[in-house]
């Protein structure tokens, strides 16, 4: 009996000995460390327009009788655009026509009583009193004349001003007025915009535009199909921000100008800038150990995960900058980093590296 007690005593003991179970091997997603040489400064809103653009208007006053175009239309230099009611020019016109109908009937009769008075006193029977008040009538009447010419010229363009014509083929980009509305002299009427040369248009924070260096870069990609895309550069920068939306108007050259980007195209435009290489990986990645901040290394290998002490530079909406402790190319647990145990095995699954 002893003998038999003996034996389960040994057999109890052996089995208290076992080693425990392995740790459940776990499935991780992961990010791969990349070197991020870039900042992103910000994405903005904005349009394609014209680099030159020209308000017109008519150099009278009067009612616009007709509006010939629509905004959208193009037009080439000299095209008439829009037409006021004439019938003041004409009828300033005919008045001084009709001014200088009379003057130069004067001028005529002066000049055939100079020439009679010329000859008379060439035969001896004139008085040199006679010619030389000829002469200064003669004279009179002249710049009478001339004097009325002008205004029958000044009154044709007038009426030549009645008409609003293109100074350069364009776009028409607004109308200010409408048809049968008067208008003033210079009041502004349509505006035209010269589509050879187009540039994007955006505003900017007022912070941020206080900041724009020769370093930062912007590229421009359509709203509606972001594929079209191309580099500029900033031209330039109002001066003072607005002060409703306290934004700073921006003018970009572009580099290239894609068909797509007719005028008023919308556009999106991404600021960024060179920065001295660092590592920027999700805040998910961070485990504080005891006042610590550690990361979760994978071993490719062995598929098992191994904790490093990092550096923080900074935090920033779910993302953290470090300066020490990882190396480009290494694999980081991005989740579920509090459940891990150095040394644990762990399933990776390549479709899910970030």
């Amino acid at each position: 009996m002893k003998h038999w007690m003996l034996v389960g005593l040994a057999l109890l003991s052996a089995c208290s000995k076992q080693e425990p179970p392995p740790e459940p091997i776990r499935p991780v997603l992961f990010v791969t460390v990349k070197a991020e040489q870039v900042q992103q400064l910000g994405r903005y809103a904005g349009n394609i327009e014209a680099r030159y653009e020209s308000t017109l208007g008519f150099r009278v006053g009067g009612r616009i009788a007709r509006r010939l175009l629509d905004v959208g239309d193009e037009v080439q230099k000299d095209q008439l655009l829009a037409v006021l009611d004439p019938t003041d020019q004409q009828n300033q016109l005919r008045s001084r026509q009709g001014d200088l109908a009379r003057v130069q009937a004067q001028w005529l009769n002066a000049q055939a009583n100079a020439r009679r008075q010329q000859e008379l006193f060439d035969r001896g029977v004139g008085a040199q009193a006679a010619l030389d008040m000829a002469v200064t009538n003669l004279k009179t009447a002249q710049a009478s004349r001339d004097q009325a010419q002008a205004a029958v010229d000044q009154a044709r363009d007038q009426l030549n001003y009645s008409e609003l014509r293109a100074d350069h083929a364009a776009v028409i980009t607004r109308w200010q007025v409408e048809a049968g509305q008067v208008v003033t002299v210079g009041q502004q009427v349509v505006t035209l915009a010269r589509p050879d040369i187009k540039e994007a248009v955006i505003d900017l924070p007022s912070e941020l535009a206080e900041r724009l260096t020769s370093g930062i870069q912007f590229a421009v990609a359509g709203q509606l199909d972001p594929s079209v895309k191309t580099i500029a550069t900033l031209r330039e920068l109002e001066p003072q921000a607005d002060s409703a939306t306290r934004t700073r108007r921006a003018r970009l050259t572009l580099a290239e100008t894609p068909a797509p980007f007719r005028l008023g195209t919308a556009i999106s435009v991404t600021l960024t800038s060179a920065i001295e290489p660092r590592i920027t990986l999700p805040a998910t990645v961070l485990q504080n150990v005891d006042g610590q901040l550690q990361i979760w290394i994978v071993d490719p290998q062995s598929h098992t995960v191994s904790p490093r002490r990092v550096s923080l530079l900074s935090r920033d909406r779910g993302s953290v900058v470090l300066t020490a402790g990882v190396a480009v190319g290494e694999r980081v647990v991005s989740a579920g980093v509090n459940s891990l145990k150095p040394g644990q095995q762990v399933k990776v699954d390549e479709e899910s590296a970030q």
